[in-house]
Formats: structure tokens, sequence, C-alpha cells
């Protein structure tokens, strides 16, 4: 993974006034993928949207760790089923005049 498409976690959490132990703390859940390089810890822009969701939940709705790991799987889910619901769709499509 290319450094451009990294982001400190330092910054990301000075600008959304966030501890850095809370993405860590994310991060042991396994819930979000840190990278390490030079003895610094970063962020790929993929994992920003799930963090800002992980964010307000903790945060604005008081969600625990526990809770926003069942709230993360939930999530995935129902994207999976979305995704087999199209495939299910296309493949009667095929069927249907």
């Amino acid at each position: 993974m290319e450094n451009k498409n990294l982001i400190l976690i330092a910054q990301f959490c000075l600008h959304y006034d966030v501890d850095q132990s809370f993405v860590l703390s994310l991060q042991e859940f396994e819930l979000i993928k840190v990278f390490e390089f030079n003895k610094e810890l970063y962020l790929s822009h993929e994992e920003i949207a799930k963090l800002e969701m992980m964010i307000r939940l903790h945060y604005e709705l008081g969600v625990n760790f526990e809770g926003i790991d069942a709230i993360n799987s939930l999530l995935q889910r129902i994207v999976q089923l979305q995704k087999e619901l199209n495939s299910a769709k296309n493949r009667l499509d095929a069927f249907v005049p």
C-alpha cells in the first residue's frame, strides 16, 4: 500500500477530536485495519468512512465496543445479502421475458 493512500492516525484523531486509544481499541476488536510505517500508525482511505460511523456510534449514541462490533457485523451481513439478492434478480431476469 502506498503512503499517499494513508492518513496518519495522529492527524485523524486531531481533526476528529478523538483519542488515539479509541482508534487502537477498534483495531484490537479487528473492526479497522491500522498500518505501521517508520514507527507511525496510519489508516487507509477506505477505513475512514467506517471509522467515522464508529465514532458517531460511540461518542454520540454511547454504543460500547461490543455493540459497535455487533452493528458492524450486521451491516456487513446486509451488504452481503444485498449482493446475493441482486445476483438472484439478475439470474431471474434471464428467465422472464
